[in-house]
Formats: structure tokens, C-alpha cells, sequence
């Protein structure tokens, strides 16, 4: 399931970059409103697990991509 590239996309376009961005938010929010320590820690490795696993998928994708268009051929 997580080789299709119509999964890979959803996943690497819209999911999850939404949820850095949620995550970020509520590290933000947390920061000020007074769990210092809780918010860095949710902005920095929560934000970054999602960041990167946006970015894998997308890499996964184009592997996928590339990998059909070389067997069709």
C-alpha cells in the first residue's frame, strides 16, 4: 500500500505537511502559553518526524514514478 504513488502523494503533498504545520502551532502555543520545555520539544522533534516523513514519501514516490515509466517501457 505504501508503494503506490497515488498513497506516496497524498501523504508527501498534503498530510504530512498539515500536520507540521498543526504540530508547529500547538508547539507555539504551548511555548507561550508556559510549557517551555514541552513546546521545544514538541516543535522541534514532532515538527521534524513529520517533516521528514513528508520528504520520504516524496523520494518514495518518485522512485515508484520512475520505476513504472522503466518496467512500461
Amino acid at each position: 500500500m505504501l508503494k503506490k504513488p497515488e498513497t506516496l502523494f497524498v501523504l508527501g503533498y498534503m498530510l504530512l505537511p498539515l500536520l507540521a504545520l498543526v504540530s508547529a502551532i500547538v508547539g507555539l502555543t504551548m511555548i507561550l502559553g508556559g510549557n517551555k520545555i514541552v513546546g521545544i520539544i514538541v516543535l522541534v522533534v514532532v515538527t521534524q518526524v513529520f517533516t521528514f516523513g513528508a520528504f520520504f514519501a516524496l523520494r518514495a514516490r518518485k522512485a515508484a514514478l520512475l520505476q513504472d515509466s522503466d518496467s512500461a517501457q
